[in-house]
This record gives structure tokens, sequence and C-alpha cells, in this order.
């Protein structure tokens, strides 16, 4: 993997939006020992942690736009990856049925899981090579698939990461237009040992829950083999594309 650079335009630059999670921050460490200058973004804490993260919050556009905004003299960047995202926290936990729906809810899935990413999209896909290959990636999950949806329930987080997928489709037309070595996809990480999956851990099989830093090595070594035919698809951590 140290070569991994190479297969890029701009051969030692990358953005990990969402650095101080455990899939953001493994992405980084990965990245990093891969040989990339890695801009690490994170959530306001109140001023620039000591790791050197740039404070964003991708649910306020003009936080978004002057993050963006920050890093655009040490550009282009040859990846991008967006490493966010809302399952539960101590207010929202997945609904079961559609019973329990409410707005409020719904609101703040698609606020952090769908407009956070295009937001994002939007003022830091400039930041990418206008020529040669490069990559934008959001994490996703095959939950946001229509087609594999056999189970129910979960709507929000759902609908929201379908929502994702689509964002990423359309995205991926647009951008190839005028960024034709570009690949805008979505990752599915697999479940990760961490705080977004923890209370839902005892139902998974002990080989399929994932610490962070080997998620990090499979996903790195799924955006190495991706080429620009793949842009618009939603990938799993296997390399396996995910049914829209």
């Amino acid at each position: 993997m140290a070569s991994l650079h190479r297969n890029f335009a701009a051969a030692n630059r990358a953005i990990v939006i969402g650095s101080s999670g455990g899939i953001g921050s493994a992405l980084a460490r990965q990245l990093a020992g891969d040989g990339f200058g890695v801009a690490c973004l994170s959530r306001p804490r109140g001023r620039i942690g000591d790791k050197g993260e740039v404070s964003i919050d991708i649910t306020n556009e003009s936080s978004v736009a002057e993050a963006a905004a920050r890093l655009a003299d040490q550009g282009p960047y040859s990846i991008i990856l967006v490493a966010t995202g809302l399952l539960h926290d101590d207010k929202i936990v997945p609904e079961k049925t559609y019973r329990v729906l409410s707005q409020s809810t719904l609101q703040r899935y698609f606020a952090v899981n769908s407009i956070g990413p295009a937001l994002i999209a939007k003022h830091f896909i400039p930041l990418l090579p206008r020529t040669g290959r490069c990559v934008f990636a959001a994490l996703s999950a095959r939950v946001g698939s229509i087609a594999d949806n056999r189970l129910g329930g979960w709507y929000g987080y759902r609908a929201s990461k379908a929502a994702l997928n689509m964002l990423i489709k359309t995205l991926a037309i647009e951008v190839g237009r005028t960024r034709p070595g570009a690949i805008c996809v979505g990752l599915h990480p697999g479940t990760v040992n961490t705080n977004l999956s923890k209370p839902f851990q005892p139902s998974v099989a002990p080989e399929r829950l994932f610490e962070a830093d080997d998620a990090a090595r499979q996903l790195v070594n799924v955006v190495e083999n991706l080429t620009p035919a793949d842009s618009g698809g939603c990938f799993s951590w296997n390399g396996k594309r995910i049914l829209p």
C-alpha cells in the first residue's frame, strides 16, 4: 500500500472529514501511513484541536465553506473522504416501526447523513484536480440499498443513506463532465467496533465485526482499485458493488 499515492493526480494530499470518529481517525492514520499529507476535519470543539484538526460543522453551510476555503491554498487534493454519519445519539434511536416516526428525528438523520455530505461536495469538489485520477467518497451503508431492504425498520437511517447514494450518483454524472478522472462513490465499511455500532454489536457475528484500523485498511484498498467507470456506485468493504 505504500505506493497508493502514485495512482492519483495530486500525489500526496488527502482530506478526511469526520476525523475525530472511530473510522475517520483510522482512515487518517491509514492514509498517513501510505504517504499522504492528511488534512483532518472534525466537529467544533471551541478551537482547533491539539492534533491540528480543522473545525467543521457539516450541518452548517457557512462552516463547511469556511473549512474548504482554509484548505484551498494547500490543494489540490487527490482523495476527499467524508467519514461522518448518524445512527443514534442521546436523543435518537433507529425506528422499529412507522408508529414512532417523528419529523424532528427524520430531519436530523437527513441533515447529517444526506445534506451534510452534499454541502461538503459543493464546497470541496473544487479542491480536486481538474485532470487525472482523484476520489471523492462518503461513508454510506448497505441498509441504504432499496433493493436489499428485506427487514424493514430503521426508517430515517435507511432513507437518509439512500438519499446519500442518489446524491453521489448525481454528483458523479456532473463531476465527470469537467473532471473525467474523478471518482465519486459511497463506501460501506461493514459493522465496525465504534460507538456508532456498539448498541447493535450483540447481533453481529464476531467475524463480521471489524476493528476500525482493519476497516480503514479495507476501505483504502477499495479506493485504490476504483476506476472512473465505478463513479456513482456504492461499494462494500470487500470491493463488491452494493445494489441501489
